[in-house]
Order: C-alpha cells, then structure tokens, then sequence
C-alpha cells in the first residue's frame, strides 16, 4: 500500500511549511477531573463491534511460468538437478495482501484496485475466520477501486456508507484493516485535512487525509466515523521508512459509492458522467487580474462541440468556481466533484465570465460511443507489434482519462516481451501519425503497419505533449 514517491514531497514541505506558521492564542479550556466511572472508561468498542464484521483480509495470487531451461530434456542433466533446471523452479508465484469493506450482505466486497491488480486468484477472509474464492466484478483504475463477488456468499455483515461530504477537519475517526498481515486491526485518529488532491494515486480524487496509523496491508481497509459508517477507503500512506508517519489518504465515500453503484447496476466498468472540456489550474497571476483574492478555480481551456459544457453555454476561459454550490481550487476537486454526481440529472456549475458570476446547469450524461471502438492486435514486424489499439472517442477517452479533442487511435493492452513492449509504448499513449500519414481509424494503422520499413517514424500524444520517435525496422 505503501506509495510513498516524488509526487508526495509537495505535500509534505506544504505540511512542514504549515507547521512554522504564526501561533494563534488559544482559547482558555475548562478541564475537569472525571466524576463518573462512565466518563473514565469511554471506548471506541460499539463501533469497534459495529464495524469489525464487515472488514476483510484480501489475498492474491498469480502464478507465472517461467521459461523452461533447455537442458532439461537432457536425462543427464535431470538426474542432478531435478525438474526445476539448475534449482530454478519452473513457476514464479507472486501474492498481494490487503483489505476490503462488504458493503453488501449478498457478498459484494470493495477494495483497492492495486491489491488485486495483476491477480489470477482472489480470496477473502473474514473476521470470524471463514474463507470465500472471489470474482472481480469490476476494477476501476482512475480511482485505484475494484470491487468483488464472493462466491456462494450470503447474509453476510455489512457496513453503511456514509457520507464523506459530512466531515470536518478534527473529526475523530478509526482505521480498520490487516496491516503486515497480522490480523485485523484498529487505530484511532482525527481527520487531519480533506480535499488532498496532487497525491499521485489515482486520477478524480480528493483524499480524506487522516493521522489513524494506516501501514502496508491496510489497504482496501475502512476509514470509519463515530456513527460506524464507512467515510473513506484507506489506500496510500506518505513515509519514507514503508510504515505510518501520521500522514494517511482514504478515498472519499462518495466516489466509493459511485463505484460500488456501478457494480451493482452489473456495468464492467464504472459510469461516470461526462463534462466535455478541458480544464486548466488557475494562475496567482491570473486570479488577481481576473479581481479574484486568491488562486482557487479552474480555467476552461477548451469546450468540446456539442458536448453537455458547450450545450451549458460555457465558454473558452471562463472560470469554474464551484460545483452545487460547493468550492473547486483546481482541476483535479472539480473532477471530483462532478465524477459524484448521479447520471440522469443536472448540477450547477458556478463560473466567473468577464468579471461576473454565473451559474450555468449542465445536463449529467455518460460520454457517448460515437464511434465502434475497433480494437485490432497490431502483428507485422513493425516497433508497434503486440500492441492492441482502439477508436478514440468520447466514452474511452472519459475511460483512460485522455482529451477526446486529439486525433489519432488509443493504444490498449500491451502483449509482454512484444516489440510495443520493449521500445516503450504505454496504455493510454495516442497515436497521431505513423511514417508521416495522419492516422484516422485502428484500420488504418493496421493496414499502415503491413508495410516493410527499414524505419518507423511514429508520432504520439502522451499526457498532453506529442513527439514524434523514430524506431528501426
């Protein structure tokens, strides 16, 4: 679970920073000597018992062979060093540990998307000891959630969902998980911030930040309010030692319940509705010539035609403030924010146009399949082979996070140990134009890559930049 990276010194010098700040006085506090046997002995222990049920070990496992030595179809060399070859056995046998919540007593069970990530066989243990084989229903990368089906599973206890928009910072909550896999565990804390967005977990979050230790294992685990409620998932901590320094992240209830949602709707993956444009932080600079007192809001860099944000009326940069009335500091909060909202209605999205306020409503609708996805395997000899590529369109760009604006196809799964594998292409990577031609449709690259070519010039789009790289024949 441990994620600890680059991507977290931001936040923890913006942390430290913080703490150098000005000393505000402190408000005198009464404090009294406990009168009551009652007031003394004040225990987490009915939430504890609440709760505890409902969380579960995860165990994965995938087995991978290995290639086989060539010396073992020799006799000789097998009476000395058995099947394995040289003592290197045939298969590799990698396992993941972690938690989940059952957040149906039918047994529907959410997790983190990486502990299951890469998994051949799944179980689940619960608290009372009893084991379930589980299916994958449905995994979701953009919010690093995957949710399971236990099977033969039934009246199993269940935790309530709550609602994350509810807490406040200093909020006392407990974590409950299987850290270090020794057995399920409870830790105590407040809700140190909310909001936490440019963590570097997953795309269209905004983190529950808690100080309730949280360590390796606890993963997929519950973050639980007073009421035992679910208000997060914990998934990522901040350290540089793999183990708890006080800085934890949960993924919000509300988008848990977008997810679990769509898995019970039986979607393979999650629906989400679909703005149609392309958003930019906003600038200390800009925000004060635009009269603002303070960076917080997102610039509109692009509308896409016909999509719910042009159909609004909102228009190239105009700034987004506020989602339902509730306040978005950048791209990554208003993603949130409108990602929890339910298909089939409207919300209001509160911008700034020329020096004035407005509201617009925005229709909440998934992105459309305009056209067939189409995805071929690329074979040949060409550097992109292995490579699966696909359509783009509104729906799989909404799906992998990617500008529907850009031209060109999506690349998909990656075959291992393919020539699109070792020269570096990535999911998600979008290709503009092979040898020069523009590149339309996956027909059309797959005609294209028939070709013998002593050299491929390939131009991609990756996270908004396009370079163009050539590779040999």
């Amino acid at each position: 679970m441990t994620r600890a990276s680059a991507q977290f010194k931001g936040l923890a010098a913006a942390v430290l920073l913080a703490s150098f700040g000005l000393a505000q006085p402190a408000m005198a506090q009464t404090r009294q000597v406990p009168e009551t046997r009652q007031q003394v002995t004040l225990s987490f222990a009915p939430v504890v018992q609440k709760t505890s049920p409902g969380v579960v070990n995860v165990y994965g496992v995938r087995v991978e062979r290995r290639p086989q030595n060539p010396f073992m179809d020799d006799p000789f060399f097998r009476r000395f060093f058995g099947d394995g070859g040289f003592g290197v056995p045939r298969e590799q046998v990698q396992r993941s540990l972690g938690s989940g919540v059952i957040v149906d007593g039918g047994g529907l069970v959410v997790t983190n998307n990486h502990v299951i990530e890469g998994m051949t066989e799944v179980k689940v243990a619960l608290a009372d000891k009893r084991e379930y084989e589980a299916t994958i229903v449905l995994r979701d990368p953009r919010t690093d959630l995957a949710v399971l089906r236990l099977k033969n599973a039934k009246d199993l206890a269940s935790v309530e969902l709550g609602d994350s928009d509810e807490l406040q910072i200093g909020d006392i909550v407990l974590a409950i998980g299987n850290p270090f896999g020794v057995g399920q565990t409870v830790t105590q804390g407040i809700v140190s911030a909310l909001a936490r967005t440019q963590v570097g977990v997953a795309d269209a979050q905004s983190f529950v930040q808690t100080d309730a230790a949280i360590n390796p294992g606890n993963s997929g685990g519950a973050l639980v309010d007073m009421h035992g409620r679910v208000v997060g998932i914990n998934t990522a901590i901040f350290s540089r030692s793999g183990g708890s320094h006080g800085i934890g992240f949960a993924i919000p209830s509300a988008m848990v319940r977008v997810v679990v949602e769509s898995a019970r709707g039986g979607a393979s993956t999650v629906r989400r509705p679909w703005f149609g444009a392309r958003l930019q932080a906003l600038t200390a600079e800009v925000a004060e010539g635009l009269g603002l007192d303070r960076p917080a809001g997102s610039v509109v860099a692009g509308v896409v035609e016909k999509g719910p944000a042009a159909e609004a009326g909102l228009r190239r940069s105009d700034v987004i403030l506020a989602v339902d009335g509730m306040a978005v500091d950048d791209p990554d909060s208003f993603g949130y924010r409108f990602a929890t909202r339910p298909i089939g209605g409207t919300t209001a999205i509160g911008i700034l146009r020329g020096g004035k306020r407005m509201t617009l409503t925005v229709k909440l609708v998934s992105a459309p399949e305009t056209r067939p996805r189409e995805p071929v395997k690329l074979g040949g000899r060409s550097p992109l082979a292995g490579l699966t590529v696909m359509n783009l369109s509104p729906a799989l760009a909404e799906e992998l996070s990617l500008d529907p604006s850009t031209d060109g196809v999506v690349a998909g799964d990656i075959e291992e140990d393919s020539p699109a594998a070792r020269v570096g292409f990535r999911k998600g990577d979008i290709i503009v134009a092979l040898n020069g031609e523009r590149i339309a449709t996956s027909r059309d690259l797959e005609t294209a890559t028939r070709e013998r070519k002593r050299a491929w010039e390939v131009t991609i789009s990756r996270g908004g930049q396009t370079f163009t790289s050539v590779f040999g024949g």
